[in-house]
């Protein structure tokens, strides 16, 4: 589980909260579940909202921590999962007559995500239903927790997560093995990849420190070999 940092604002910081080492043959959605608790433990805080692979984590680990952490944990949909009401695409939601619904909000009491009108010039005035419609409608998020989780699929904090940052992750865990030599490393020892582990998420806690704590200004070290371009001057 990494930890976005959007106080640095020259790059995409993403630092480790919780790691584990397990064997190749494990899941990586089966970590999500303990990694919340021990966030929990740990810290006495957990993320509002995870972002995650879609092909890892499972709609049950999806409910436990939006009903035990209030944690949403955000997936793109699959492309075998069916759509349920009010979606008719995963990023539009409809009443049952077409009219296009907003997300009102999550009761948690009830486990139930609420759908209305809020169109400037909405369809209702010439729906045949629409003298004893409410306007509202609810919804169990239970049934299908990657469109109606604690975030819906169709709100705009959802989309841009997913299409904005979720795109973040490989590209930066890629630059730190990179960087650490990692990806030129086969470890078939548990013990030493635990422990390797543990080196390599001291050495990004560092750098991001660093980052965090130098100022902006600050000259490179080796600023004065750097590429520059030659200024021609040919007179008047």
């Amino acid at each position: 589980m990494r930890l976005w940092l959007p106080a640095y604002q020259r790059g995409v910081l993403l630092v480790p909260m919780i790691s584990w080492a397990a064997p190749a043959n494990r899941s990586d959605g089966c970590l999500l579940r303990p990694s919340l608790h021990d966030c929990q433990r740990r810290f006495g805080w957990c993320p509002k909202v995870v972002v995650g692979d879609m092909g890892y984590v499972d709609a049950v680990t999806k409910r436990t921590a939006r009903e035990h952490w209030q944690v949403a944990v955000l997936t793109r949909l699959k492309a075998n999962m069916v759509l349920v009401p009010p979606f008719e695409t995963p990023t539009r939601a409809v009443c049952p007559q077409g009219q296009a619904l907003d997300w009102l909000g999550y009761e948690a009491a009830d486990q139930r995500q609420w759908f209305g009108v809020r169109a400037a010039q909405p369809l209702c005035g010439g729906c045949w239903q629409g003298g004893g419609c409410a306007r509202e409608f609810s919804f169990a998020a239970a049934d299908h927790e990657t469109l109606r989780g604690l975030l819906p699929m169709n709100t705009r904090v959802t989309q841009r997560l997913l299409q904005q940052v979720r795109p973040w992750i490989e590209p930066a865990q890629s630059y730190e093995k990179n960087q650490l030599g990692l990806n030129q490393v086969f470890l078939n020892s548990l013990r030493l990849t635990w422990v390797m582990r543990l080196l390599a998420d001291a050495a990004v806690l560092l750098r991001a420190r660093a980052l965090l704590c130098a100022p902006a200004a600050q000259p490179l070290l080796l600023e004065k070999l750097l590429p520059r371009q030659i200024q021609l001057d040919f007179g008047e």
